[in-house]
């Protein structure tokens, strides 16, 4: 019997919605969040990441975005590329056990969903020698794949044996591991070098049959890939998700009368060949993030301006718009606004006053670890304080499971126990509200729930620690599927 801790309740000042995905990504690419060192003992790895896992439920959070294969290698043993440089400071080295295992197994534990984040493209982060990778490296046994940018090595998009190579290396993850959600950021073609042309000169004459422009073709390779993953995951497991993180801004409206009122120095259409608005109207994903790193007001590109376009773009469409906030600004950045401990604040609240945002995802952990601004207290006291569940993607299929069987209570000197009796296939989690009294009130009503509890076979428990002696409570306890669909309560008075 497994017990989980309820946190203290804190009425949040501003309105907090029952459904909301607050993510948080987790950088592994030169350890920016975790492994936080190369080499340590994996039994440190792991004391580490679990660390980061408490932290991450601390501040309300429900989902992590890990990311497993930043440099076409992987943090699973795989056969699409080495063991990463990132574990154990040598690429290809086995950390003596399974990363990604372990990691879905603990998020889930806390009732996390987990997003498995990968770079489809990046080789390098800095060199472009083939022969530093480790033997057996795909790119170094297929050395006609690559293409060399700046100081760094690439995947060519425009050749049709690179895109089935990375389809697979997806679909290998989706059989092997229980991810909820397959994750991309914003590296499709690289973000130009000025003056430096993308070195495709001979994929184009090779595979760009049917295309006179180019910019076209890769478009139209980036499209393939997007849309060749996400038929691939959906096949072999429909509940997982595929979501995208792309840069904030698809194309700016001096260049496009459609597109967002911003000035941005780079766009996704035109600069990277990644066609977000394709993806949305296809159908191509079932979420997108755009990474919107700018302040409420900036010039060039302001959060808000940003906000309604994209609201505007997903609204009515099978694509799931949440924010990608920009938290590694906090208190650093150069630009004023930046140090106003109202601006993330403010931030989330505007974000919750527009129906077609459903939720955030903050870059990075190690950023709001810091607390710089008081960020981190601000998201547990207030923006955060009260828990939130995932909200539903009702293209996905799926249905409410049958509600709890039986709950039983008993009140110890330690709070009040509620076992949760389950016996269904379909449920995954549970639901635990909380009202004053013997009278039910709404589980719609956000300020009641207390907490979500990952399911431990056919009894599952649950400790209210901020359950009164001699107080009177009515316990609602609802179960859920891995899609977040919710049964009708089963209630139980404790007097």
């Amino acid at each position: 019997m497994v017990l989980a801790f309820g946190n203290e309740i804190v009425h949040a000042e501003s309105d907090s919605p029952k459904r909301e995905l607050r993510a948080v990504w987790i950088a592994s690419v030169n350890n920016i969040d975790w492994p936080t060192r190369k080499g340590a003992p994996a039994e440190v790895q792991k004391e580490e990441f679990i660390a980061q896992l408490e932290e991450t439920t601390e501040m309300g959070m429900n989902a992590v975005v890990v990311q497993i294969k930043p440099t076409a290698d992987s943090f699973y043993p795989s056969e699409y590329g080495p063991w990463s440089e990132y574990l154990t400071g040598v690429q290809g080295q086995d950390p003596g056990y399974d990363p990604l295992a372990f990691m879905v197994e603990e998020a889930h534990k806390r009732n996390l969903e987990f997003h498995a984040w990968i770079n489809p493209y990046r080789i390098t982060m800095n060199h472009t020698d083939l022969d530093r990778l480790a033997t057996g490296h795909p790119a170094r046994e297929n050395p006609e794949w690559t293409v060399a940018y700046g100081n760094q090595l690439y995947f060519d998009p425009g050749i049709p044996a690179v895109q089935q190579f990375l389809v697979d290396g997806v679909n290998e993850i989706v059989t092997n591991y229980d991810v909820d959600a397959i994750h991309m950021d914003d590296y499709f073609y690289p973000y130009p070098i000025a003056g430096v042309p993308f070195p495709d000169n001979a994929s184009f004459a090779e595979h760009g049959e049917g295309f006179t422009n180019r910019a076209d073709w890769r478009r139209n390779n980036v499209n393939t890939l997007v849309s060749s993953i996400q038929q691939s995951i959906k096949v072999e497991k429909s509940h997982v998700k595929f979501g995208i993180s792309p840069f904030g801004v698809w194309r700016n409206s001096n260049t496009d009368p459609t597109g967002s009122n911003t000035r941005a120095g780079v766009q996704n259409y035109d600069d990277l060949y990644a066609d977000t608005r394709h993806w949305i109207q296809h159908g191509s994903i079932d979420y997108i993030t755009p990474q919107i790193y700018w302040n409420i007001g900036f010039a060039a590109a302001a959060f808000d301006v940003l906000v309604d376009w994209w609201q505007d773009e997903t609204t009515e469409t099978n694509t799931h718009f949440y924010v990608g906030q920009a938290a590694y600004k906090i208190g650093v950045n150069s630009v004023p606004e930046w140090h106003d401990p109202n601006e993330y604040p403010r931030q989330i609240a505007y974000m919750r006053d527009r129906s077609g945002v459903h939720g955030s995802m903050h870059f990075s952990l190690k950023d709001l670890r810091a607390n710089r601004l008081g960020s981190r207290d601000q998201l547990i006291q207030s923006e955060y304080a009260q828990p939130a569940l995932i909200p539903v993607m009702p293209w996905l299929g799926g249905e409410a499971p049958p509600s709890p069987s039986a709950i039983e209570t008993e009140r110890i000197s330690k709070g009040t126990v509620l076992k949760v009796f389950d016996n269904s296939d379909e449920s995954t989690y549970f639901a635990v509200y909380r009202f004053d009294g013997t009278e039910v009130g709404s589980i719609e009503d956000a300020a009641a729930l207390m907490t979500t509890v990952r399911k431990t076979g056919s009894e599952t428990a649950f400790l209210d620690t901020t359950a009164e002696p001699h107080r009177t409570y009515t316990y609602v306890v609802t179960a859920l599927d891995r899609l977040h669909h919710e049964s009708v309560g089963k209630e139980q008075i404790v007097q």
